[in-house]
């Protein structure tokens, strides 16, 4: 695996090697001591895993305090334009974003630490979206960012019109509104 830093410290992108063949193909999706060599020491509790349709936008999320999660994400199946956004009010990046593209063809994989909003919009017709978090899900602690804050200065590649999101994403409010990390 190859990981690449990105522009803010601490979100990676991890280009895995696949081998092919006729019968198919095969990689590592995860090995801990290599994870541990580039990123560091990251106790994943949690397999999370989601299936949308084309326009599909999910995001901004994070859970607060004690139950910030660290995730590990990548798509088995479509194409998804995935953000990472700093909201470390410490930090030199804070309200910055990482943008990649995920795919099932490119096998990419995302790790966003924890102090970060994250979210993704569906490109392709339908996308299975899967991740590894490092804290379990707490409904008191979950937050999150509207997506389309203009300070964020994120370009979706979509007509707000034709994007499907939840009733509680579009009333998420703007990154100076949010509940931040210190």
């Amino acid at each position: 695996m190859e990981f690449k830093k990105t522009s803010i410290d601490g979100v990676y992108v991890i280009e895995p090697r696949i081998f092919t063949d006729a019968r198919g193909y095969f990689f590592e999706a995860w090995k801990q001591a290599e994870f541990e060599e580039h990123i560091g020491k990251v106790n994943f509790v949690q397999d999370n895993e989601s299936k949308s349709s084309r326009g599909v936008l999910r995001g901004l999320h994070y859970q607060k305090g004690d139950y910030s999660q660290a995730k590990l994400v990548r798509v088995i199946k479509g194409c998804v334009l995935d953000v990472a956004v700093d909201i470390r009010k410490s930090s030199p990046t804070f309200g910055q974003h990482v943008m990649v593209e995920l795919s099932g063809e490119n096998k990419r994989q995302f790790f966003i630490p924890r102090g970060f909003a994250h979210g993704f919009l569906v490109l392709s017709d339908e996308a299975i979206f899967t991740y590894k978090v490092d804290n379990v899900y707490a409904p008191q602690a979950d937050a999150g960012i509207r997506w389309n804050d203009p300070a964020l200065g994120i370009n979706w590649p979509i007509d707000p019109k034709e994007v499907l999101t939840s009733e509680k994403d579009l009333k998420q409010p703007l990154l100076k509104d949010a509940e931040c990390f210190e």
